[in-house]
Protein backbone atom coordinates (compact mmCIF):
# COMPACT_ATOMS: atom_id res chain seq x y z
CA UNK A 1 0.00 0.00 0.00
CA UNK A 2 2.95 2.50 0.64
CA UNK A 3 4.40 1.76 -2.43
CA UNK A 4 1.86 2.08 -4.32
CA UNK A 5 0.84 5.56 -2.95
CA UNK A 6 4.42 6.58 -3.22
CA UNK A 7 3.45 5.94 -7.17
CA UNK A 8 0.22 7.84 -7.08
CA UNK A 9 2.16 10.77 -5.83
CA UNK A 10 4.41 11.94 -8.74
CA UNK A 11 2.06 10.55 -11.67
CA UNK A 12 -0.44 13.37 -10.50
CA UNK A 13 2.16 16.04 -10.17
CA UNK A 14 3.00 14.90 -13.65
CA UNK A 15 -0.57 14.66 -14.53
CA UNK A 16 -1.10 18.24 -14.00
CA UNK A 17 2.22 19.26 -15.34
CA UNK A 18 0.84 18.36 -18.33
CA UNK A 19 -2.66 20.03 -18.19
CA UNK A 20 -1.07 23.01 -17.04
CA UNK A 21 0.90 23.21 -20.09
CA UNK A 22 -1.98 22.22 -22.28
CA UNK A 23 -4.06 25.07 -21.59
CA UNK A 24 -0.78 27.85 -21.50
CA UNK A 25 -0.30 26.34 -24.92
CA UNK A 26 -4.30 27.51 -25.86
CA UNK A 27 -3.99 30.93 -24.45
CA UNK A 28 -0.99 31.76 -26.03
CA UNK A 29 -2.46 30.34 -29.47
CA UNK A 30 -6.02 32.46 -28.54
CA UNK A 31 -4.87 35.46 -26.59
CA UNK A 32 -3.67 38.37 -28.87
CA UNK A 33 -0.77 40.33 -27.43
CA UNK A 34 -2.24 43.48 -26.43
CA UNK A 35 0.47 46.71 -27.77
CA UNK A 36 -0.36 50.32 -27.91
CA UNK A 37 -1.64 50.80 -31.92
CA UNK A 38 1.00 53.31 -32.88
CA UNK A 39 -0.70 55.01 -36.84
CA UNK A 40 -3.82 54.60 -38.62
CA UNK A 41 -3.00 53.40 -42.18
CA UNK A 42 -6.03 53.08 -44.46
CA UNK A 43 -8.41 52.53 -41.78
CA UNK A 44 -6.49 49.98 -39.68
CA UNK A 45 -4.06 50.10 -36.68
CA UNK A 46 -1.01 49.01 -36.70
CA UNK A 47 1.80 48.62 -34.09
CA UNK A 48 5.36 48.97 -33.32
CA UNK A 49 6.30 45.54 -34.63
CA UNK A 50 4.13 44.97 -37.76
CA UNK A 51 4.80 45.54 -40.94
CA UNK A 52 4.13 48.36 -43.19
CA UNK A 53 6.11 51.11 -42.04
CA UNK A 54 7.54 53.42 -45.23
CA UNK A 55 10.52 52.84 -46.86
CA UNK A 56 12.03 56.26 -45.76
CA UNK A 57 12.03 54.87 -42.52
CA UNK A 58 14.48 51.78 -44.31
CA UNK A 59 16.85 54.46 -45.62
CA UNK A 60 17.02 57.09 -42.94
CA UNK A 61 17.74 54.15 -40.30
CA UNK A 62 20.58 52.57 -42.72
CA UNK A 63 21.91 56.17 -43.15
CA UNK A 64 23.85 57.85 -40.11
CA UNK A 65 21.73 59.53 -37.57
CA UNK A 66 24.37 61.39 -36.23
CA UNK A 67 25.80 63.64 -39.82
CA UNK A 68 26.80 66.82 -39.02
CA UNK A 69 24.66 69.83 -40.51
CA UNK A 70 26.87 71.66 -43.29
CA UNK A 71 29.52 69.24 -43.46
CA UNK A 72 30.77 66.02 -45.56
CA UNK A 73 28.08 62.96 -45.15
CA UNK A 74 29.73 59.72 -44.15
CA UNK A 75 27.61 56.29 -43.57
CA UNK A 76 27.17 55.30 -39.99
CA UNK A 77 27.87 51.88 -38.84
CA UNK A 78 25.36 48.93 -37.96
CA UNK A 79 23.41 46.84 -39.99
CA UNK A 80 20.33 47.28 -42.12
CA UNK A 81 16.87 47.42 -41.23
CA UNK A 82 14.78 45.68 -43.24
CA UNK A 83 10.99 46.14 -42.83
CA UNK A 84 7.87 45.11 -45.03
CA UNK A 85 6.62 48.15 -46.82
CA UNK A 86 2.97 46.56 -47.10
CA UNK A 87 1.13 49.83 -45.33
CA UNK A 88 0.10 52.67 -46.73
CA UNK A 89 2.51 55.46 -47.50
CA UNK A 90 2.56 58.46 -45.38
CA UNK A 91 2.95 62.59 -45.53
CA UNK A 92 4.12 64.73 -43.67
CA UNK A 93 2.74 68.86 -44.57
CA UNK A 94 4.34 71.17 -42.89
CA UNK A 95 2.95 74.98 -43.08
CA UNK A 96 4.78 77.25 -40.76
CA UNK A 97 5.09 80.91 -41.65
CA UNK A 98 7.51 83.09 -40.37
CA UNK A 99 6.30 85.68 -43.02
CA UNK A 100 3.28 86.45 -44.91
CA UNK A 101 0.08 83.73 -44.54
CA UNK A 102 -1.88 82.80 -47.09
CA UNK A 103 -5.22 82.26 -46.36
CA UNK A 104 -5.68 79.25 -48.49
CA UNK A 105 -3.74 77.22 -46.61
CA UNK A 106 -6.76 75.75 -44.80
CA UNK A 107 -8.13 74.90 -48.22
CA UNK A 108 -4.64 73.04 -49.43
CA UNK A 109 -4.80 71.06 -46.30
CA UNK A 110 -8.40 70.21 -46.95
CA UNK A 111 -7.47 69.02 -50.40
CA UNK A 112 -4.84 67.23 -49.50
CA UNK A 113 -6.44 65.08 -46.43
CA UNK A 114 -9.30 64.25 -49.33
CA UNK A 115 -6.39 63.17 -51.76
CA UNK A 116 -4.72 61.38 -49.15
CA UNK A 117 -7.66 59.71 -48.30
CA UNK A 118 -8.71 58.53 -52.36
CA UNK A 119 -5.00 57.02 -52.67
CA UNK A 120 -4.75 55.12 -49.46
CA UNK A 121 -1.94 57.57 -48.00
CA UNK A 122 -1.91 58.39 -44.36
CA UNK A 123 -1.39 62.17 -43.81
CA UNK A 124 -0.38 64.43 -40.76
CA UNK A 125 -0.56 68.03 -40.82
CA UNK A 126 1.85 70.07 -38.24
CA UNK A 127 3.16 73.51 -37.96
CA UNK A 128 5.01 72.75 -35.16
CA UNK A 129 9.20 72.61 -36.44
CA UNK A 130 9.87 70.27 -33.68
CA UNK A 131 8.79 67.54 -35.20
CA UNK A 132 12.16 67.76 -37.68
CA UNK A 133 13.91 64.82 -35.97
CA UNK A 134 15.64 62.09 -37.58
CA UNK A 135 13.27 59.51 -35.93
CA UNK A 136 10.29 61.78 -36.44
CA UNK A 137 11.24 62.33 -39.97
CA UNK A 138 11.82 58.84 -41.08
CA UNK A 139 7.84 57.63 -40.57
CA UNK A 140 7.29 59.55 -44.11
CA UNK A 141 7.76 59.37 -47.85
CA UNK A 142 7.79 62.77 -48.62
CA UNK A 143 6.97 66.11 -46.94
CA UNK A 144 5.32 69.02 -48.05
CA UNK A 145 5.96 72.38 -47.25
CA UNK A 146 2.46 73.98 -47.88
CA UNK A 147 2.90 77.55 -48.77
CA UNK A 148 5.32 77.74 -45.53
CA UNK A 149 7.15 82.02 -45.81
CA UNK A 150 10.31 83.24 -43.97
CA UNK A 151 12.19 81.37 -41.66
CA UNK A 152 10.76 78.26 -40.07
CA UNK A 153 13.20 75.77 -38.99
CA UNK A 154 16.26 76.05 -36.32
CA UNK A 155 20.21 74.73 -37.37
CA UNK A 156 19.60 71.22 -35.61
CA UNK A 157 16.06 71.16 -37.72
CA UNK A 158 17.54 72.34 -40.64
CA UNK A 159 20.05 69.58 -40.46
CA UNK A 160 17.83 66.31 -39.58
CA UNK A 161 15.98 67.24 -42.67
CA UNK A 162 19.22 67.75 -44.67
CA UNK A 163 19.95 63.92 -43.21
CA UNK A 164 16.31 63.12 -44.45
CA UNK A 165 16.92 64.32 -47.94
CA UNK A 166 20.40 62.68 -48.19
CA UNK A 167 18.36 59.38 -47.05
CA UNK A 168 16.28 59.44 -49.87
CA UNK A 169 13.22 61.33 -48.51
CA UNK A 170 11.15 63.34 -51.01
CA UNK A 171 9.93 67.19 -50.90
CA UNK A 172 7.25 69.08 -52.00
CA UNK A 173 7.42 72.84 -52.37
CA UNK A 174 4.26 74.69 -52.61
CA UNK A 175 3.95 78.38 -53.95
CA UNK A 176 5.93 80.29 -51.48
CA UNK A 177 7.74 77.36 -50.18
CA UNK A 178 10.30 79.47 -52.31
CA UNK A 179 9.53 82.68 -50.31
CA UNK A 180 11.23 80.72 -47.31
CA UNK A 181 14.73 80.37 -45.42
CA UNK A 182 16.62 82.36 -47.76
CA UNK A 183 19.84 82.33 -45.15
CA UNK A 184 19.85 78.64 -45.93
CA UNK A 185 21.59 78.16 -49.16
CA UNK A 186 21.32 74.27 -49.26
CA UNK A 187 17.70 74.76 -48.80
CA UNK A 188 17.75 77.11 -51.84
CA UNK A 189 18.85 74.12 -54.17
CA UNK A 190 16.18 72.13 -52.82
CA UNK A 191 13.12 73.96 -53.83
CA UNK A 192 15.22 75.20 -57.12
CA UNK A 193 14.80 78.83 -56.51
CA UNK A 194 13.59 81.88 -54.38
CA UNK A 195 11.01 83.78 -54.67
CA UNK A 196 11.92 87.45 -55.91
CA UNK A 197 11.35 89.96 -53.06
CA UNK A 198 12.49 92.79 -55.67
CA UNK A 199 9.88 91.99 -58.36
CA UNK A 200 7.28 90.22 -56.60
CA UNK A 201 4.72 88.76 -58.07
CA UNK A 202 1.33 89.48 -60.54
CA UNK A 203 -2.07 90.41 -59.18
CA UNK A 204 -4.28 87.23 -59.34
CA UNK A 205 -5.09 87.20 -62.90
CA UNK A 206 -5.75 84.75 -65.85
CA UNK A 207 -2.43 83.75 -67.65
CA UNK A 208 -1.27 81.19 -70.35
CA UNK A 209 1.18 78.39 -69.12
CA UNK A 210 3.04 76.45 -71.72
CA UNK A 211 3.29 72.61 -70.05
CA UNK A 212 6.51 72.17 -72.02
CA UNK A 213 6.62 68.15 -70.49
CA UNK A 214 3.64 65.76 -70.00
CA UNK A 215 5.94 63.03 -69.27
CA UNK A 216 5.84 63.34 -65.80
CA UNK A 217 3.15 62.72 -63.21
CA UNK A 218 2.02 65.54 -62.50
CA UNK A 219 1.79 66.78 -65.92
CA UNK A 220 1.09 64.37 -68.07
CA UNK A 221 -3.02 65.30 -67.59
CA UNK A 222 -2.36 68.99 -68.41
CA UNK A 223 -3.24 70.29 -71.82
CA UNK A 224 -0.62 72.05 -73.87
CA UNK A 225 -1.95 75.58 -73.37
CA UNK A 226 -3.01 75.52 -69.82
CA UNK A 227 -5.25 78.55 -69.13
CA UNK A 228 -5.75 79.50 -65.54
CA UNK A 229 -6.15 81.81 -63.24
CA UNK A 230 -3.60 82.43 -60.17
CA UNK A 231 -1.17 84.72 -58.85
CA UNK A 232 2.61 84.52 -61.28
CA UNK A 233 5.56 84.31 -59.12
CA UNK A 234 8.92 86.16 -60.51
CA UNK A 235 11.74 84.17 -59.18
CA UNK A 236 15.68 85.40 -58.10
CA UNK A 237 17.55 83.38 -61.03
CA UNK A 238 15.95 81.09 -63.85
CA UNK A 239 16.44 77.58 -62.24
CA UNK A 240 16.32 75.62 -66.18
CA UNK A 241 20.58 74.83 -65.92
CA UNK A 242 19.47 73.19 -62.04
CA UNK A 243 16.78 71.72 -62.43
CA UNK A 244 14.00 69.95 -65.45
CA UNK A 245 11.33 72.39 -66.36
CA UNK A 246 7.78 71.16 -66.51
CA UNK A 247 5.72 74.31 -67.34
CA UNK A 248 6.85 77.85 -68.31
CA UNK A 249 4.02 80.57 -67.76
CA UNK A 250 3.75 83.03 -71.04
CA UNK A 251 4.27 86.64 -69.73
CA UNK A 252 2.46 88.27 -72.96
CA UNK A 253 -0.67 86.79 -71.62
CA UNK A 254 -0.65 88.92 -68.00
CA UNK A 255 1.32 92.09 -66.60
CA UNK A 256 3.90 91.94 -64.03
CA UNK A 257 6.42 88.88 -65.26
CA UNK A 258 9.86 90.36 -65.47
CA UNK A 259 12.01 86.66 -66.21
CA UNK A 260 11.52 87.15 -70.07
CA UNK A 261 10.45 84.51 -72.53
CA UNK A 262 11.42 81.28 -70.17
CA UNK A 263 9.62 82.27 -67.59
CA UNK A 264 9.81 78.31 -65.41
CA UNK A 265 6.74 78.11 -63.07
CA UNK A 266 6.92 74.39 -61.98
CA UNK A 267 10.08 71.27 -62.20
CA UNK A 268 11.15 68.27 -60.69
CA UNK A 269 14.74 67.42 -59.65
CA UNK A 270 17.13 64.93 -57.75
CA UNK A 271 19.08 66.50 -55.45
CA UNK A 272 21.01 65.23 -52.44
CA UNK A 273 19.71 61.43 -52.59
CA UNK A 274 16.30 62.52 -52.48
CA UNK A 275 13.75 64.18 -54.55
CA UNK A 276 12.05 67.25 -55.00
CA UNK A 277 9.37 69.17 -56.84
CA UNK A 278 8.00 72.22 -56.99
CA UNK A 279 4.98 74.09 -58.01
CA UNK A 280 4.32 78.49 -58.11
CA UNK A 281 0.89 77.61 -58.71
CA UNK A 282 -1.72 77.61 -55.79
CA UNK A 283 -1.89 81.10 -54.27
CA UNK A 284 -5.99 81.20 -54.11
CA UNK A 285 -8.40 79.39 -52.52
CA UNK A 286 -10.12 78.66 -55.76
CA UNK A 287 -6.87 76.31 -56.90
CA UNK A 288 -7.83 73.83 -54.14
CA UNK A 289 -10.91 73.02 -55.85
CA UNK A 290 -9.84 72.62 -59.13
CA UNK A 291 -9.42 69.19 -60.41
CA UNK A 292 -6.58 70.03 -62.77
CA UNK A 293 -4.45 71.47 -60.21
CA UNK A 294 -5.24 68.94 -57.56
CA UNK A 295 -4.52 66.46 -59.98
CA UNK A 296 -0.66 68.60 -60.76
CA UNK A 297 -0.20 68.44 -57.31
CA UNK A 298 -0.87 65.09 -56.79
CA UNK A 299 1.42 63.85 -59.23
CA UNK A 300 4.07 66.05 -57.84
CA UNK A 301 3.56 64.37 -54.72
CA UNK A 302 3.96 60.89 -56.19
CA UNK A 303 7.14 61.60 -57.48
CA UNK A 304 8.62 63.31 -54.35
CA UNK A 305 7.77 60.09 -52.77
CA UNK A 306 9.04 57.64 -55.20
CA UNK A 307 12.21 57.38 -53.64
CA UNK A 308 15.66 55.73 -54.41
CA UNK A 309 13.62 52.52 -54.78
CA UNK A 310 10.72 53.60 -56.75
CA UNK A 311 12.11 55.06 -59.74
CA UNK A 312 9.39 54.52 -61.78
CA UNK A 313 6.32 57.22 -60.47
CA UNK A 314 4.14 55.58 -62.78
CA UNK A 315 4.00 52.43 -61.27
CA UNK A 316 2.54 54.07 -58.08
CA UNK A 317 -0.89 54.22 -59.84
CA UNK A 318 -0.50 57.64 -61.33
CA UNK A 319 -1.76 56.41 -65.00
CA UNK A 320 -4.08 58.19 -66.76
CA UNK A 321 -7.45 56.22 -65.73
CA UNK A 322 -6.60 57.10 -62.10
CA UNK A 323 -6.22 60.45 -62.84
CA UNK A 324 -9.39 60.61 -64.61
CA UNK A 325 -11.59 58.90 -61.47
CA UNK A 326 -9.97 61.52 -59.03
CA UNK A 327 -10.58 64.72 -61.48
CA UNK A 328 -14.29 63.03 -61.61
CA UNK A 329 -14.66 62.79 -57.74
CA UNK A 330 -13.26 66.22 -57.19
CA UNK A 331 -15.50 67.50 -59.24
CA UNK A 332 -18.49 66.56 -57.21
CA UNK A 333 -16.65 67.39 -54.26
CA UNK A 334 -16.63 70.61 -55.50
CA UNK A 335 -20.55 70.79 -56.00
CA UNK A 336 -21.28 69.80 -52.85
CA UNK A 337 -18.89 71.89 -50.47
CA UNK A 338 -20.50 74.73 -48.92
CA UNK A 339 -20.49 78.16 -50.30
CA UNK A 340 -18.46 79.50 -47.85
CA UNK A 341 -15.36 77.91 -49.12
Amino acid sequence: MIKKSGLIAPSLVLFFAVALLAVASCNLVQTPTTTTPQVKCNGLQTNPNESGRPLALIRLANAASQLPYGSGKTKGEGSPLHINDSCSRRLLVFSKTGGFRHASIKDGKIALQKLATEHKFAVEFTEDSSVFTDANLAHYDAVVFLMTTGKILDDNQKAAFERYIWAGGGYVGVHSASDTEYAWSWYGGLVGAYFDRVHGHSKVVQATIHVTDRNHPSTMMLPLLWVRTDEWYNFVSNPRERVNVLMTIDESTYKGGTMGADHPIAWYHEYDGGRAWYTALGHTSESYYEPLFLAHLWGGIMYAAGGKQRVNATSQGIDEQDIGASIDKILVDREKRPKWF
